[in-house]
Parts: C-alpha cells; sequence; structure tokens
C-alpha cells in the first residue's frame, strides 16, 4: 500500500477500536453519542476528520482518568504523564505501551558511530510527571546504554521570569548546567539530551566534543536557522552529530531532516507515521491547510490503541514542508511558538 492507504486504513482500525463496545475508550463513546455520530461509518479517511472539531486542551485537564482507559486496557496498571502546567491543572495523558514502542523505532533509525551502543548518555531535562526521563531512559537501554540524569523544572523557572527575577532564573541556570559539568569531567558519556539554551550554556563552561560527546539530541523549543548553524559550527565545533528532535507528551517523537549549509540551517520534522500525523493549518480556519513553504499553526493527531487525539493544535506554529522519499508525508519546518513575532512568550531553559 501507498503510504497515504496505509495511514487510512491504521486511521480506520484505531477508530473502530476506540468507539466499539468491546475495545473502547469511554470518553469516546460518550463524544459519539452525544453529538450522534457514528464514527465507524463515518471516518473512513484522514480527509474525513474535519468532521471533528479541534481537540480541546481542557478534556485532558479535567475528564478523570477512568474516561481514558480503553475497555481492553481495563484493569492494566498505567503511567500518568503531564504536559504544560505552568498555570492550572497540567494536562495529563495515560500509558502502557506507547513509549516504549515510538521511542525502541526511533531507536533504529540511531547512527551507531554518532550514538555508541553500550556508552553512557546525560540527559539534562525535566523529569518529574514527564514522559521525556522514562522516554530517554528506554531509549538509551535498547541500546544497550544507561543515563545519567540532571533535573530542572521549567514551570518554576517560567514563573521567575514571569516575576521579573531574572538573578535568580540565572542562578538556577547556573545550577543545573554546575551539575552537568561535574558528571562529564568525572564520567565517561558519549552521548547528550538537553535544550538549545542549555546546550549553549554549557558550551560555556566545558568542550562539548573534548568531554567525549559523539552525538546531541536537542529539543525543547524554536531553533531558528541561525542558532542552529551557531550550535553546531561554535558550540559543537562541527566535531559532534547534532540531532533535533521534535516531539511531546501526546506525540512522541518526530524524525528530522539533517540541516546543512546546503539547506541553510533549517531543521525539518516528519511525525511518526502512521501513530503521529501534523498538519499546518491556517489560524483563521483550521480545517484549511496552508500552501507548502507557508506558516501555520500545528495541529496534531495521535493514532494509537491508547490514545486517539484528534487535531489537537500545538502550542506551536511552523513552515509547512512537502513530503520526501525517505518520509512521503507532510512535515513542519523551523517550528516556533504559535505567534512568537506579535507577542511576548517566556520560554525559560528552553
Amino acid at each position: 500500500m501507498t503510504a497515504p492507504e496505509t495511514l487510512d486504513q491504521h486511521l480506520r482500525d484505531i477508530v473502530q477500536w476506540h468507539f466499539s463496545e468491546s475495545t473502547g475508550t469511554p470518553f469516546w463513546r460518550d463524544w459519539a453519542a452525544r453529538n450522534d455520530v457514528d464514527a465507524v461509518a463515518e471516518i473512513n479517511t484522514i480527509d474525513d476528520l474535519t468532521k471533528f472539531e479541534p481537540f480541546q486542551d481542557d478534556w485532558l485537564r479535567y475528564e478523570q482518568p477512568e474516561r481514558w482507559i480503553p475497555a481492553a486496557y481495563k484493569g492494566r496498571p498505567y503511567n500518568i504523564f503531564e504536559t504544560g502546567g505552568t498555570t492550572g491543572m497540567p494536562k495529563q495523558r495515560l500509558n502502557w505501551e506507547d513509549l516504549q514502542y515510538d521511542y525502541s523505532q526511533f531507536a533504529e533509525t540511531l547512527d551507531d558511530n554518532d550514538f555508541p551502543p553500550g556508552k553512557n548518555w546525560l540527559m539534562i531535562g525535566p523529569t518529574g510527571p514527564r514522559r521525556l526521563r522514562l522516554s530517554i531512559e528506554h531509549l538509551a537501554n535498547v541500546r544497550g546504554s544507561s543515563v545519567y540524569f540532571v533535573d530542572l523544572d521549567p514551570r518554576w523557572v517560567k514563573k521567575v521570569i514571569a516575576n521579573g527575577d531574572m538573578a535568580q532564573a540565572k542562578a538556577y541556570m547556573e545550577h543545573v548546567i554546575d551539575q552537568a559539568v561535574l558528571i562529564l569531567k568525572n564520567r565517561e558519556v558519549s552521548a547528550l539530551f538537553t535544550t538549545p539554551r542549555l546546550l549553549e550554556t554549557l558550551g560555556e563552561k566545558i568542550s562539548i566534543p573534548d568531554a567525549g560527546i559523539k552525538g546531541v539530541f536537542i529539543g525543547g523549543t524554536e531553533m531558528n536557522p541561525q542558532t542552529v548553524r551557531f550550535l553546531i559550527e561554535e558550540v559543537l565545533d562541527n566535531r559532534v552529530r547534532f540531532l533535533p528532535v521534535y516531539g511531546n507528551t501526546l506525540m512522541g517523537l518526530a524524525h528530522s531532516t539533517p540541516p546543512t549549509a546546503e539547506n541553510g540551517f533549517s531543521v525539518t520534522y516528519y511525525p511518526p507515521h502512521p501513530r503521529a500525523i501534523l498538519r499546518v493549518v491556517d489560524p483563521e480556519d483550521t480545517s484549511r491547510l496552508v500552501d507548502y513553504g507557508a506558516w501555520g499553526r500545528v495541529e496534531l493527531t495521535t493514532l494509537t490503541r491508547e490514545l486517539f487525539l484528534p487535531r489537537f493544535l500545538e502550542r506551536d506554529e511552523a513552515i509547512r514542508r512537502a513530503p520526501t522519499d525517505k518520509h512521503p508525508w507532510d512535515g513542519v519546518a523551523e517550528v516556533r511558538p504559535f505567534q512568537a513575532t506579535q507577542r511576548k512568550i517566556i520560554e525559560g531553559v528552553y
């Protein structure tokens, strides 16, 4: 089957799963009854997803966990992962096996020269209730590696910055980086996972290539071409594999095309089809895709047996990029916070 045919078949399977009596999810079965929708009959192709209104944030904030448990999973313990929550109740999702599957698949794409199996990794990023810590640890473990962790609390940093206490925010970042430097000076580490801002700050304290790092996973937030070039050429001295990643608690992990001088250091991400779809839509009419090469808001659809999440409008905007031979579906490029050019965005340590 072609990529679109595979995606449509996967969509039908997931809709059947979440809306049927034997395996379905209480939230979606109630939604269908309330809206008089026969989803199994009406949702046959990806284009049919526009029959759903955009998914509402508050459903993940205020619906109780049992509302999201598919009947087939009832009675099984689960992980609870959070996203957001800088102010108010965070969004939450349940996990049984999605995390392990998503990151095992991603592990198979890594080059052994850049991320040598059996070597130690270091993650500088949020752990706590977020999916990221377990994800990175699983990604390392399936490649025979182990991970050192330096934790941070982005919610606290954003509050500090919002209150105008830049001195405390700077002190917190120094505290985080000092811990990372200590590990790198005393342990053998070959791979690093962190955010653009933390990578830059770490590079001011220590030579990352000379510390033995072969590959860097970089994620978190906006990386414009100027930032990407600076990190590759100035911070990593063109001696470390720079691997941008784009993902979150609701999606999994998207693949990226290598940023080079030839492509202007522009990073494009392709979602893990058929389990997740990224569209770039018109903010004024989210049922409509923007043209290739145009900016728009990022819309996520998650299609797994654990989570059916149609048309979730991310807090990001991006350029819509065309499919490639390797990834025959749409990509998103130069991701940045939604309306970043129109309002002040507090990124904190990201």
